[in-house]
């Protein structure tokens, strides 16, 4: 381990297997593939788009106001940058995760609207990959790299909601 929160190659990231909209796009691409080859029963449209657009307006209003977090303590959302401040204010009050959070919540809405049970289905095994490819190397990275602040919030917080 290094002084520096680094353990990933020398580099001061989380070594995060993907970045997490990457790893949600391929999800929702192999649910849309999945539906074309193996069609099942349609919804009415009124509901499930209301519904859908529902739960996509829920994760843009939370994703918007976790970005600003980020913002307002100048520090890169990107995985393969740098994390120079622990943010615990806004929506991370609640949740360790609100981001992650938000594209679940916006891959649900889009499953929901399209009507597609394969892309409710992937959320599942998405969510695992997300949960070791991402978010346990993100916490790894956070607790190097500022130790006691992170262990106080993580004791505080849930990772999810």
């Amino acid at each position: 381990m290094n002084d520096g929160g680094t353990d990933n190659g020398g580099k001061d990231t989380a070594g995060v297997i993907a970045p997490p909209p990457v790893i949600y796009l391929a999800f929702l691409s192999i649910g849309f593939g999945a539906d074309a080859l193996w069609p099942a029963v349609r919804l009415p449209q009124g509901p499930r788009y209301a519904a859908g657009i529902g739960v996509i307006a829920l994760g843009l209003v939370l994703g918007f106001s976790a970005f600003r977090q980020f913002r307002r303590h100048k520090t890169s959302f990107k995985t393969h940058e740098p994390s120079t401040a622990l943010i615990t204010g806004g929506p991370y009050r609640y949740s360790r995760n609100p981001i992650y959070l938000a594209l679940s919540l916006l891959y649900a809405g889009i499953g929901i609207a399209a009507d597609s049970p394969w892309i409710l289905a992937l959320l599942v095994p998405l969510l695992v990959v997300l949960h070791y490819g991402v978010i346990i190397r993100e916490e790894r990275y956070l607790e190097r790299k500022f130790p006691d602040a992170y262990r106080r919030y993580r004791s505080t917080t849930r990772r999810w909601l």
